[in-house]
């Protein structure tokens, strides 16, 4: 059970646990020579280019909720250590598009590896990836995130 008092505030509780799943993330992938920034992007990636996609750096920060200037600063990153490539779009030069290199795909699966085993550890209070509550629990992060704020 959380050591949390009743009264705790929604959203020290949601800052509290983003922080502390990033700071896991990072631990866990810190042998495989990435950060958490570095996986999202990657596992993205990843899963665009399955579904037959060559998205531009834009199209990925759309899709992870990343501002676009970071992600050009970590596919540059990513770039550097033979993980991506990057290129002009051939119809629109002011887009670069990303593609997984093969050392990309490797170490990409084998960081899809270790999330996963790390989202379980985190999720087994709740049932395990695929329970009811954990179930209920993503769709009430995806409304929150859904929320204006601005």
């Amino acid at each position: 059970m959380s050591s949390e008092p009743q009264g705790t505030a929604a959203g020290a509780l949601v800052w509290r646990l983003a922080t502390r799943w990033r700071v896991s993330v990072d631990r866990a992938l810190a042998p495989l020579d990435l950060t958490h920034a570095q996986y999202v992007l990657l596992a993205a990636l990843h899963g665009l280019e399955r579904a037959g996609r060559q998205p531009s750096q834009r199209e990925l920060a759309d899709e992870t909720g990343l501002e676009a200037l970071y992600v050009s600063k970590l596919a540059r990153t990513l770039e550097a250590k033979g993980l991506v490539t990057r290129r002009r779009d051939t119809h629109d030069t002011r887009a670069v598009q990303l593609t997984l290199t093969d050392h990309g795909r490797t170490g990409v699966r084998a960081a899809m590896q270790t999330v996963q085993e790390l989202l379980e550890r985190l999720l087994e209070p709740l049932g395990g990836r695929h329970s009811a509550r954990t179930t209920a629990f993503v769709r009430d992060l995806a409304t929150l995130l859904d929320a204006p704020l601005a």
